[in-house]
């Protein structure tokens, strides 16, 4: 029997390491990869964080997937797509009862719902019980047996899957920098990568917790968080940020997005300018995607009176 992703194409060809051209003052080699491009909506480290977690819901016979995330999550946005592709149903449960009357006005949400994703709105103090097995049974007996896919998606399956991203062509690079988000795709990272290598993550949040999470699924210390980078927690930006998003895709033809990936690259050329790479480092940024969040992130921007990232 065929399994789900080997029915669905696929861009990996669009996957390239595309360099980015720095001032001669720079001695180092910096390339992104470009994850965003292999789907429209199931792309970066979200396809890689599903591939298994579906190919085992298929084999294990359920057809229906329940996970969870906030009102702009690509997480949700993914699963919902992949459930649309595939006739599975989905259940988002969302952080935030008093977002029950705002799906309309949501991008992400919107776009879920589209998809034929059904929503339970929870309080936050609920969602915090999100792993905990009395709060998981009151779900079952509420939708019925589901596969459960966690919050952002990551478990063993979804550290498999992004041990993939990396490629043979890859080895060469002796940097590779990640936005970090809950751990998943940092850990398949660095489970893949080589002796010679250090990666570097990138908290888009505040807090001590990821190394433990990360920990949880490497064996190999040959990585590092860089936290200096989250603008002021998760989905928390400044006008410095948007700026640098809006210049760097004027200058490079690359989006990218105010949550994860602009933070990491902002983070990763301000390190090349204070010289924390050694002259002909080659350095490799992974970009995951999440492209998804920038409208939901306007409308915030818009209210605030703050420049808009260009879309």
């Amino acid at each position: 029997m065929q399994t789900i992703f080997e029915l669905m194409s696929f861009n990996f060809e669009l996957s390239v390491n595309q360099k980015i051209e720095l001032p001669n003052t720079h001695k180092v080699e910096l390339y992104i990869k470009r994850e965003d491009n292999i789907h429209q909506f199931i792309s970066g480290n979200k396809y890689r964080k599903l591939k298994y977690n579906l190919q085992e819901a298929q084999q294990l016979g359920f057809d229906t997937l329940l996970t969870f995330g906030g009102a702009y999550s690509n997480h949700i946005a993914a699963v919902a797509a992949a459930g649309k592709t595939y006739g599975i149903k989905t259940i988002g449960v969302i952080r935030g009862e008093e977002l029950i009357d705002k799906i309309d006005t949501n991008p992400t949400l919107q776009f879920a719902q589209s998809q034929g994703m059904q929503f339970k709105f929870v309080t936050r103090s609920a969602y915090r019980d999100k792993e905990n097995e009395g709060f998981l049974n009151t779900l079952k007996e509420e939708f019925g047996n589901f596969y459960l896919v966690p919050e952002g998606g990551t478990n063993q399956l979804a550290v498999k899957g992004c041990e993939e991203i990396l490629q043979p062509e890859d080895d060469t690079f002796d940097y590779i920098c990640c936005a970090v988000g809950t751990g998943g795709t940092i850990s398949g990272l660095i489970n893949a990568s080589k002796p010679h290598q250090k990666i570097l993550g990138f908290p888009a949040l505040k807090g001590d917790f990821l190394s433990i999470n990360i920990s949880k699924f490497v064996t190999k210390d040959n990585w590092e968080l860089i936290t200096d980078y989250h603008s002021g927690g998760y989905a928390k930006v400044n006008k410095a940020l948007i700026d640098f998003i809006n210049q760097f895709k004027h200058q490079y033809s690359i989006p990218l997005d105010p949550v994860y990936t602009g933070k990491l690259m902002l983070g990763v050329i301000k390190m090349i300018e204070a010289n924390y790479f050694k002259n002909n480092t080659k350095i490799l940024v992974i970009h995951t995607g999440g492209l998804q969040g920038i409208s939901g992130m306007n409308k915030r921007l818009k209210a605030k009176e703050l420049p808009l990232i260009n879309e």
